[in-house]
């Protein structure tokens, strides 16, 4: 019996130990992501960034932010807005990264910025151009469309964690959106025109619930995709997707067929 009990209990034992690392893996997920939600509650949005660069002799700021990077369906969103040198009330009004904001202040803070603002732009990059150059370059190509659509040249960019193809002076500032008032005003009147996007293609592509997870892979829409399969909008290209996709494995063996499998004889065409 003893040596049966020290046998289970070390078999038991082994089966915890196997099993930990996941364990921890998500327990880890899970307590980093709580203290980056802590740690970003706790930096100042301001306009301390636009105003050393205001020293520095720069007078049309730019903040670009996107959103809808994660997201499984639909466009990623980017916004350009110039701010007045007096946006400083906007701090004070809450203005700060989108995500940390109910959607009453988002939509408060939108009205807010757009009336004060020497120039706002939106861009979006569909769901397709997505699938074709990677979400990367997609949101790259958003925050450049969003620059190039202001109907004031900007001198300078300040660009949330990202630089882009423009021949304009930038500082590219990790955490930009919880920083700098200008990259929080773009986060929000992207965030604010894409979730209205979300809640008009609910209508038109039932049964996901956009309108209540603006696309983002929660697991609601995860069984709904499983259920329904991916829309004409969804990203196919994003694992979630592409799990449930029925056309996915079909792709696959003909993508093989043509690029992996080696002709049988050079092909000679013609010549008049």
């Amino acid at each position: 019996m003893d040596f049966l009990r020290v046998r289970g209990d070390t078999l038991h034992a082994y089966r915890m130990a196997s099993a930990t690392p996941s364990i921890r893996s998500k327990k880890n997920v899970v307590k980093a992501a709580a203290a980056k939600q802590r740690m970003l509650k706790q930096l100042i949005c301001s306009d301390a960034p636009e105003q050393a660069l205001r020293h520095c002799g720069f007078l049309m700021i730019a903040g670009v932010d996107e959103v809808g990077r994660g997201a499984l369906f639909g466009p990623v969103v980017a916004a350009a807005v110039i701010l007045p040198e007096t946006a400083g009330g906007l701090a004070s009004a809450g203005l700060k990264d989108s995500k940390q904001l109910p959607r009453e202040d988002r939509e408060r803070l939108d009205v807010s910025i757009r009336s004060m603002a020497l120039a706002v732009s939106v861009a979006e990059v569909d769901a397709e151009t997505i699938d074709r150059v990677n979400i990367y370059q997609a949101t790259r190509m958003a925050m450049l469309a969003a620059v190039q659509g202001l109907d004031v040249v900007p001198d300078h960019l300040l660009i949330d964690a990202m630089r882009i193809d423009h021949p304009c002076q930038q500082t590219k500032l990790i955490y930009g959106d919880s920083l700098s008032l200008s990259i929080a005003a773009a986060s929000v009147v992207a965030k604010v025109h894409r979730d209205a996007l979300m809640r008009e293609l609910d209508v038109e592509h039932p049964g996901y619930g956009l309108a209540s997870h603006k696309g983002y892979g929660t697991p609601a829409h995860r069984k709904a995709l499983l259920v329904q399969g991916p829309s004409m909008l969804h990203r196919r290209s994003f694992a979630p997707v592409r799990a449930v996709d029925r056309n996915a494995e079909l792709e696959d063996l003909v993508a093989g067929e043509l690029f992996e499998s080696e002709p049988e004889e050079e092909l000679v065409w013609p010549i008049d």
